[in-house]
């Protein structure tokens, strides 16, 4: 049985369906004033309430209205109602601070100061340094998120946007997202943008400085060719809209949130020196935003196929076959074996280049096994089977072996749990 990731996260004994986020943030001295109130539902009694959460002043707390006691420690926030719970309830969380990332073995996580806005990107785990949440990947639920800030800021979050209001030096932004989401997903952004429209069938929005005009258009200048071709393999775009923000600093990768992703001042350079990375994006749509793991171990289920999308459109410019790459990159991985299996790589190799590189192998070996009628029947019946739900490897397994005519249960031990890198089909 795999372990259990990042243990310290996630709570029981409760489900969230609602995340209702009003911010109120000054961009000079990092200050948040906020108010979340979240809808929940608890299929047993429930005695205590558990939230993860930075470390953030809490002011006072509500459930079902009532003042609630609470202790916070170590980014867990317990809170005891009035009364036990069952079925609905809401809890209301008033916090301020100045919030800041939470550290990982990766660098930080979560809410983090620009050199003139904020970026938001917390992935696996850094949720909490923003809002209370229950940060697990499978704890989808709807949000509203409102951000008030300097007028002089443009303020991008997911979803839609419902309204924009002034009042005097400082402007409100609300946005609704009513596809479910993980807590690491959700996300906002806050700089001094400019937007530019893309065109397409899927709305799709550039934000960014307005210095870098010339280079967006012309580095984004494909992004609508390629949802055309990931629509056609992957299945219909699974959002209202697609939205890409460039930030005024250098980013060393760039970050997804639900139907958004973020890219750095580096990544834009005007020659398209990182359409790979656009493409890679893009695909995390349908891979990690729609279908999402229901556990940290199978993160090969969004980075493996975001990464052989990166191949297929490659093979639809003509700029060599998903094949060529592929044994480019077997005989790259060859040289250097991985020491985890690719369907358990462990808390800390999660982003691990194996995970992305084996996990688009291991697409491509089915697709040579399955042939590429099948093989592209077989990814649409998977996004659309689990569209805006959660997955598992189990699930994958499952659905290949039924547009198999020989069983695959070798071929998916070796792929995905032996150390060993197999050979190509």
């Amino acid at each position: 049985m795999p372990r259990a990731y990042f243990t310290e996260r996630g709570n029981v004994g409760y489900r969230v369906d609602r995340y209702d986020l009003s911010l109120d943030y000054k961009v000079g001295p990092n200050r948040l004033s906020a108010i979340a109130r979240i809808t929940a539902d608890a299929p047993e009694r429930l005695d205590r309430i558990v939230l993860d959460l930075g470390p953030f002043r809490i002011g006072k707390i509500l459930v079902d209205g009532q003042n609630a006691k609470f202790t916070h420690r170590n980014e867990k926030l317990r809170i005891t109602p009035a009364r036990p719970l069952t079925g609905p309830f809401t809890v209301e969380v008033r916090y301020s601070g100045n919030p800041r990332p939470a550290g990982s073995h990766w660098g930080d996580l979560g809410w983090e100061q620009l050199t003139d806005g904020v970026l938001v990107a917390s992935q696996p785990t850094g949720a909490p340094s923003w809002f209370p949440c229950d940060d697990r990947p499978s704890a989808k639920a709807s949000y509203r998120i409102s951000v008030t800030t300097g007028s002089a800021y443009q303020v991008i979050a997911n979803g839609t946007l419902v309204s924009r209001s002034v009042s005097g030096a400082s402007a409100t932004w609300v946005y609704e997202q009513d596809e479910p989401m993980s807590p690491y997903l959700a996300s906002v952004q806050i700089g001094r943008y400019v937007c530019t429209e893309l065109p397409g069938a899927v709305p799709q929005r550039v934000h960014h400085p307005p210095r870098l005009a010339t280079r967006v258009k012309f580095d984004f200048g494909r992004q609508d060719q390629m949802m055309q071709v990931f629509e056609s393999r992957f299945g219909p775009y699974p959002f209202g809209a697609y939205v890409v923000v460039v930030v005024d600093d250098e980013l060393e990768i760039p970050v997804e949130a639900q139907g958004m992703s973020t890219f750095g001042l580096n990544h834009i350079d005007g020659r398209r020196g990182s359409e790979r990375l656009i493409a890679h994006e893009l695909a995390h749509s349908w891979f990690g935003n729609s279908l999402t793991v229901a556990s940290w171990q199978d993160i090969w289920l969004h980075e493996g196929f975001a990464a052989y999308a990166e191949w297929l459109w490659w093979e639809a410019c003509g700029e060599g076959t998903a094949h060529e790459h592929a044994t480019r990159w077997h005989r790259k991985l060859a040289a250097s074996p991985a020491e985890f299996p690719l369907a358990d790589p462990g808390e800390r190799r999660i982003f691990d280049d194996v995970v992305y590189k084996r996990g688009a192998l291991v697409l491509h070996a089915l697709r040579r096994l399955l042939g590429d009628r099948v093989f592209f029947v077989l990814l649409q019946e998977w996004t659309a089977a689990h569209r805006h739900g959660l997955i598992t490897t189990a699930a994958f397994v499952e659905l290949a072996g039924q547009y198999s005519t020989v069983p695959l249960d070798a071929f998916f031990r070796s792929w995905l749990l032996d150390r060993r890198l197999p050979p190509m089909p």
